[in-house]
């Protein structure tokens, strides 16, 4: 199943939420959201600085993903970016592929 890094800052709205439910509140909202699409979350993360959150789940689809990060960004709680994550094992094969491509001027 594809792996994606949703990073997530909240708003000053969506941390007054974060304040009523606390962190486990909003872990198990998030689980509850990943879960209704078919996913998982493998691991969430609060820290300091400009990300109030990481998240990586495992979603079934890009589909999935794109619905997830919709449903998100339209509460208006929440801004998100979201990074599809790809093993060495992925890479090696990306890596064996061969592509027709010609740089710009070559």
């Amino acid at each position: 199943m594809p792996k994606y890094l949703i990073q997530a800052t909240y708003t000053a709205d969506g941390l007054k939420g974060v304040l009523q439910d606390g962190g486990t509140g909003r872990r198990q909202a998030v689980e509850r959201m990943t879960e209704s699409v078919g996913g998982r979350v493998e691991q969430m993360y609060f820290a300091f600085g400009e990300t109030d959150t990481y998240v990586i789940v495992d979603l079934p689809s890009n589909a999935a993903s794109a619905a997830v990060g919709l449903t998100i960004s339209a509460s208006g709680a929440v801004r998100t970016k979201t990074a599809v994550l790809l093993t060495p094992e992925e890479i090696d094969d990306a890596a064996r592929m061969e592509v027709a491509y010609r740089a710009p001027g070559a």
